[in-house]
C-alpha cells in the first residue's frame, strides 16, 4: 500500500525532530492542494498507531469565493473537525495593494490568520505540508534571490503566540504527494491565486528540474546541505528537539 511508504517518511521525520508529543492538539493547514491534503491523509493514518495520542483539526482559509465544499466532506468522512475561515487575503493582496510580487504579502496573511486560528481553537501545534522539494526551493531562492543562506525548519516554536509549527512531509518527495493524489483521488481545489505558475518559486522549481537533468543526483545533494551528518547544516536535529 502506497501510503505505507509516505508514514515511513513522515514517522522518520516526526522522531528525528520530535514533532508530536502526547495530547499534542494538531491544526493541519488544509488549502485544498494535493500536498495538504496528502499531509492530512498520512496523519490521520499515523494518528491511528502513533505512541502518542493527539487531537487533529483541518482548518481551510478561503481568500475569497472559493467552493470548499469537497473539503467539508473529505474532513466529514475522515471525522476530522474541519473549520473554513472567510478571509479578505485576494482583495487585500491583488486589488487594494495591487501587488507586484504577491507571494510575500500573501504568505504573511495566511501565516498569521491560520495561526490566530488555530491558537482560537486550542491548538499547541501548526501542520504545514512542506516537503522536501519545497525545502530544496526555498533553500535556492533564498542563495539568488536573496544573497543569503535560509531556510524554514522542520520544526520551529514561535514564543509570542506559544504555538509550535511542524513539517511532517519534510523528506517526502514532491512526486510522492502527486501519486498518491492520484491513487486516493483527493478532492483537489483550483488554486484561486491570479500569479499561480508565474512566480520566482515557479522559477526556481524548473531550475532544479533542469539542474537534476543534468547532473542527476543534484536534488538528493542540495537537500543534504541542509540536512547531513557532519552537522555542516542549517537543521540542527539537537536545538529543534
Amino acid at each position: 500500500m502506497y501510503m505505507q511508504k509516505l508514514l515511513s517518511k513522515t514517522r522518520q521525520a516526526i522522531k528525528d525532530f520530535n514533532m508530536i508529543e502526547e495530547n499534542d492538539k494538531i491544526a493541519v493547514g488544509l488549502s485544498g492542494g494535493k500536498d495538504s491534503l496528502a499531509l492530512l491523509h498520512i496523519l490521520k493514518s499515523y494518528q491511528r498507531f502513533s505512541p502518542e495520542k493527539f487531537d487533529l483539526i483541518a482548518i481551510t482559509l478561503n481568500p475569497g469565493g472559493v467552493d470548499n465544499t469537497p473539503l467539508h466532506k473529505l474532513c466529514k468522512d475522515l471525522s476530522i473537525p474541519y473549520h473554513e475561515v472567510q478571509t479578505d487575503i485576494k482583495e487585500i493582496v491583488f486589488d487594494i495593494r495591487k501587488e507586484k510580487n504577491p507571494c510575500s504579502l500573501c504568505a504573511n496573511l495566511r501565516r498569521g490568520a491560520l495561526n490566530d486560528t488555530a491558537k482560537k481553537l486550542g491548538c499547541n501545534k501548526v501542520a504545514l505540508g512542506h516537503h522536501r522539494d519545497d525545502a530544496i526551493e526555498t533553500f535556492l531562492m533564498s542563495m539568488l534571490y536573496e544573497g543569503r543562506v535560509s531556510c524554514f525548519s522542520p520544526k520551529t516554536h514561535m514564543d509570542r503566540q506559544q504555538l509550535t509549527i511542524i513539517r511532517p512531509m519534510i523528506y517526502v518527495e514532491e512526486y510522492m504527494t502527486k501519486k498518491a493524489a492520484k491513487d486516493y483521488n483527493y478532492p483537489i481545489i483550483e488554486n484561486p491565486c491570479p500569479a499561480d505558475g508565474k512566480t520566482n518559486r515557479q522559477n526556481i522549481k524548473e531550475l532544479v528540474s533542469r539542474l537534476n537533468e543534468d547532473m542527476p543526483g543534484s536534488k538528493k545533494n542540495i537537500f543534504g546541505a541542509l540536512n547531513n551528518p557532519d552537522k555542516v547544516f542549517i537543521w540542527d536535529k539537537e536545538k529543534i528537539r
